[in-house]
């Protein structure tokens, strides 16, 4: 928004920009939208980038490949550490932009603008509130009911080892799959690390977090029938969170006059199509794009642009979300099949790659 000459004040609850956790992947939607503000390079040299991901049968037999060989060069995935991410998107920030240390409370507006409440009495006035806060989101109660936790019946065991520790191939990214169960590794930081996550199924519900401690050994076990280097990687592991998946049914509504949502704040989802981050992104690239043609006045109609450029976009990667995992986790059915439709996933996933969201948000602004 900054690159559009927007004035922009962000209010952070945590007390500093510092994020726990692991990896994400950055797919070419998502990508694509980061090299038009800028940050090509510092992708580039932070990041791990994909060129043979692969799918292995739990004994680490080969199932099938993300994409042909020859869609390599042509295909940009990036692996990234969650803290580098961040890390990169502040720094290009001025001072004063985002303030830290605020937990908002409470929202108000009227026809003239918005005002943010904050736990300190603090309140902020604005022509724009954007709800970025997250799947447990304060302020999606005052665009629409709070849908409720969905959860999938798994929970995650996260965390990074030194890729010094072993030889991983340059440019790997593995996904063990077994019978209700997978885990996947792929490299951050530049290749200094592998992130590693263990998708394994659960009775328990648990609570929704990123950060809950878990037992390595207990993440042991879950693969103890896995390929041995499944043990390898586990065993070198010193700490590990645990994480419930848990997504959310679509939201009918996004915004409500001047305030509107955004990520996870408006579409939570699986983790197993790797597009959380990148529909955030795509979401503030529309966002700011929609709303740098909109006077002060004229707020309330650009946001009913935005969502609805991005409602249904999200909904439908959300579904997808619950397909993949349903598919790597899959159990007594044609593995034969499953590992045909794996392996056309460039073809299957093209509509969400191909994407362009500052194109489509251009083109709705023209047309309206």
């Amino acid at each position: 928004m900054l690159q559009r000459g927007i004035e922009v004040r962000a209010y952070e609850q945590a007390a500093a920009l510092t994020e726990v956790g692991a990896g994400v992947a950055l797919q070419p939607n998502g990508i694509r939208m980061l090299r038009r503000l800028g940050f090509g390079d510092e992708v580039a040299r932070l990041g791990a980038r994909w060129l043979d991901p692969q799918f292995l049968h739990a004994d680490g037999s080969y199932a099938a490949s993300m994409w042909p060989a020859d869609l390599a060069d042509q295909i940009e995935f990036y692996g990234i550490h969650r803290a580098d991410l961040l890390g990169m998107l502040a720094a290009r920030l001025p001072r004063g932009v985002v303030t830290t240390g605020y937990k908002c409370v409470g929202f108000e507006q009227d026809e003239r603008g918005a005002v943010v409440v904050f736990a300190d009495g603090m309140r902020v006035e604005a022509d724009v509130v954007v709800a970025a806060d997250g799947i447990h989101s304060k302020l999606q109660q005052y665009v629409v009911a709070p849908s409720a936790p969905v959860f999938s019946g798994s929970v995650a065991y996260r965390g990074t080892v030194p890729a010094r520790a072993f030889a991983w191939p340059a440019g790997a990214m593995r996904n063990w799959l077994g019978a209700g169960r997978h885990f996947l590794a792929y490299p951050v930081r530049a290749g200094e690390l592998i992130n590693c996550v263990g998708v394994v199924p659960t009775d328990e519900e648990m609570k929704e977090s990123w950060s809950a401690p878990g037992d390595p050994r207990t993440f042991a076990r879950e693969f103890s029938g896995f390929d041995p280097k499944v043990a390898t990687i586990i065993s070198q592991i010193a700490s590990t969170f645990r994480w419930g998946l848990y997504d959310r049914e679509p939201l009918p509504v996004w915004t409500d006059g001047r305030l509107t949502l955004l990520g996870d704040a408006a579409h939570p989802m699986l983790p197993h199509s790797g597009q959380g981050a990148n529909q955030a992104i795509e979401d503030a690239v529309t966002l700011a794009a929609v709303l740098s043609w909109a006077a002060p006045s004229a707020v309330p109609q650009a946001l009913k642009v935005y969502e609805a450029l991005r409602r249904e976009r999200c909904t439908r990667v959300q579904r997808s979300s619950r397909v993949n995992g349903a598919r790597y986790d899959a159990s007594g059915c044609d593995l034969g099949e499953r590992n045909r439709q794996l392996s056309i996933q460039a073809q299957e996933r093209a509509w969400v790659w191909e994407y362009d969201a500052e194109l489509e948000a251009s083109k709705a602004v023209a047309s309206s």
